[in-house]
């Protein structure tokens, strides 16, 4: 479904709490919240879970009679399950079963390129019940252009990480190079994500879904939207 394989995913994982992203995803998550609490699912889907938090918090505030992530790095998957949480590392397509909302956080639709983007979304389709909701987020323009793009170096006792990104031909480059301590040695691991941007056309261009709302989001306050909350129905 991406161009990102599960080794990439997996260091992403390993370096995630080092990239100061902290403070602004409780400020993306009000924005499904919000919308979750007025439609009332009673069941969910969060495709691309990561560590399983999100799922964990709308699980709580909802009282969901179902909750269900899929990731494709099977640290994640670990990770979510941990939380006592239904998880498996499979693509969505392969998926059985429909769901009340899916949904897909922080940038997830990102990971897709032009192509998988329309594949994925016949999916998210097929896996929604009738009248269902996607929900997702991306970055604007703006958010690759000046929040994602650059040289970035931090450390802990245990790793030294380095990232270098830049993003051209509305694609977005990430190499993490990681060295992490084992035992009396530093490990190095080194891969590569991509990104891709999608304007608001195609992300809504499949017949079966029809735009509900669309909001520019600020989450890093550098004032202009870095972030377009979107909200697809099944037609």
């Amino acid at each position: 479904m991406t161009t990102n394989t599960s080794d990439s995913l997996d260091l992403y994982a390993k370096v995630e709490d080092l990239l100061g992203i902290e403070g602004a995803i409780p400020r993306l998550y009000a924005h499904y919240l919000l919308f979750l609490q007025s439609v009332r699912p009673k069941t969910l889907l969060d495709v691309g879970c990561g560590s399983g938090d999100f799922l964990l918090q709308m699980q709580k505030a909802l009282k969901l009679e179902k909750a269900k992530g899929i990731d494709l790095s099977p640290l994640m998957v670990e990770r979510t399950k941990g939380k006592g949480i239904d998880a498996a590392c499979i693509d969505l397509c392969d998926l059985e079963g429909r769901y009340d909302v899916i949904t897909a956080v922080f940038d997830m639709v990102n990971y897709l390129d032009a192509k998988s983007l329309q594949r994925f979304l016949g999916c998210i389709a097929e896996h929604l019940n009738e009248g269902g909701y996607f929900l997702f987020d991306v970055n604007t323009l703006f958010g690759f252009e000046n929040v994602a793009v650059g040289a970035f170096i931090v450390d802990d006792e245990d790793r030294f990480l380095a990232i270098d990104s830049d993003f051209e031909r509305r694609t977005y480059e990430m190499e993490l190079t990681l060295f992490e301590k084992r035992g009396d040695a530093f490990v190095k691991s080194k891969e590569r994500i991509t990104q891709h941007y999608h304007t608001l056309e195609a992300l809504t261009s499949h017949e079966g879904l029809k735009l509900v709302s669309s909001e520019e989001v600020e989450l890093y306050e550098m004032g202009e939207a870095d972030k377009l909350f979107v909200v697809l129905q099944k037609s």
